[in-house]
């Protein structure tokens, strides 16, 4: 039996004692107690890539104006609640921003850092205003347990340090990462696996660029004419290399270029259309997509019938990508605010009031309402509905009649109101005899 399966009273523990991670000494003698850096080129992947890339700009936008579209909400006992101290701080965060600006900023930075931090500043020992920080500029401080001692922003050649309290106690510092398999205290962003298609899709972009800024002609050589005998001098050769250097650019396209010594161009073959890397471009493009868990399809990527339709395609972004960052980032501020609102606090959301996942919802509806099978209430409690007293009863079409019912002749006409046969007229019966009828005053 391993040492973390030994119960805790064999291994001489007191109930109720509180012991550190065995792990946690070895990650902090790795850091001596220094600031942990983020382990890579935060302003790179936002320049480069959010930026300068069209693909990756667009995949954030999607994924951060859809998920900052769904409410959050305070649940209590699985109900939501629609007053609580959190709403009216959610909706009114700070004097400078918005809720919609700073849940933008939450999912923005979580796409290209993979970190984001909340700060929140406490008036009279209650969160009274929310304020999202750069991830590039916070360094987290391990301590001794192997967790974060504090947190150091830096601006500016100052500091601001950010003390992480003991025991259950309002902390000043949310920091909200994804997963990381080779960092102790920092995400991964996504923009980090997807990095080379980046590169070669900002690459294409500019090699098709300088293409048309100079007039979309192809490179060609200087030829020197009369072979071997009449070759350039070291002279001829540097000055010839100096006016080539000044006359490339889009401000150059089209100059002429003086030709002397025997030189003559020759232009090659190739052509702009023979050049270009639209299909390498696409295959980049994909790639970036796949990073973000963005549909090729929801952001025009040619050639691309991942879903049949854009349709599909949206209700697989919310379900892939959207509705798991919204999940992360309720329990994340639900645990993160208990110490304040209590241990029943928690943060959610309705799915059903979703507007991505309309096409699932009613593709389900209509499945449940086809069902023969099920009850009133078992159909309501399939869509989310409470149960009916007079709800326990299976509904079926009034054409619906059992198998083995006498429904007379089938070849026989056929009631136009019920669209049931006609049943045959007894022929025993006398046709002159009244069709019977109840008197109404109950005599024989």
């Amino acid at each position: 039996m391993k040492t973390g399966q030994v119960p805790g009273f064999l291994r001489g523990e007191q109930p109720g004692e509180k012991k550190d991670s065995g792990i946690a000494r070895v990650l902090y003698v790795q850091t001596m107690g220094a600031p942990a850096w983020m382990p890579r080129d935060y302003a790179a992947f936002a320049k480069e890539g959010y930026m300068e890339n069209a693909i990756v700009f667009r995949c954030i936008r999607l994924i951060a104006e859809a998920a900052k579209a769904i409410p959050l909400l305070v649940y209590s006992d699985d109900q939501p609640l629609e007053e609580h101290p959190f709403l009216d701080l959610m909706e009114y965060p700070n004097p400078f921003e918005p809720s919609a600006d700073i849940l933008d900023d939450i999912y923005s930075y979580l796409c290209i850092a993979g970190n984001t931090y909340l700060e929140q500043v406490s008036y009279g020992g209650s969160p009274a205003e929310l304020y999202v920080l750069r991830p590039d500029r916070m360094k987290v401080v391990p301590s001794p347990k192997g967790r974060p001692a504090k947190y150091v922003y830096c601006i500016g050649g100052m500091e601001v340090e950010y003390i992480v309290p003991p025991g259950k106690t309002q902390m000043p510092i949310l920091h909200m990462k994804t997963f990381h398999p080779l960092n102790d205290w920092y995400g991964l962003s996504p923009m980090e696996p997807a990095a080379k298609s980046i590169d070669t899709h900002n690459a294409a972009g500019a090699f098709n660029a300088a293409l048309l800024q100079n007039m979309g002609r192809p490179s060609g050589a200087l030829m020197v004419k009369g072979g071997d005998d009449n070759q350039l001098t070291n002279d001829q050769f540097e000055r010839l290399t100096s006016q080539i250097r000044e006359q490339v650019g889009p401000m150059a396209a089209g100059k002429p270029l003086l030709l002397e010594g025997g030189l003559e161009w020759v232009q090659f073959s190739q052509t702009p259309q023979d050049m270009e890397f639209s299909q390498g471009k696409d295959s980049a493009a994909r790639d970036i997509a796949s990073a973000f868990g963005v549909p090729p399809q929801m952001i025009g990527i040619p050639g691309d019938n991942t879903y049949a339709n854009l349709k599909e395609a949206n209700v697989a972004f919310y379900r892939q990508t959207i509705i798991p960052m919204v999940t992360k980032v309720c329990q994340s501020l639900s645990v993160f605010f208990r110490p304040s609102y209590g241990e029943d606090f928690k943060v959610w959301f309705d799915i059903d009031e979703v507007t991505g996942l309309v096409a699932e919802r009613e593709e389900k509806w209509t499945m449940v309402e086809a069902s023969g099978s099920l009850t009133v209430n078992e159909k309501r409690e399939a869509i989310g509905y409470e149960e009916r007293d007079e709800g326990d009863v299976i509904l079926v079409p009034s054409s619906m009649v059992p198998l083995d019912e006498d429904l007379g002749d089938p070849t026989g006409e056929i009631d136009p109101l019920t669209g049931l046969p006609i049943p045959p007229v007894d022929p025993n019966a006398d046709p002159n005899a009244d069709p019977a009828v109840d008197d109404p005053t109950g005599n024989d």
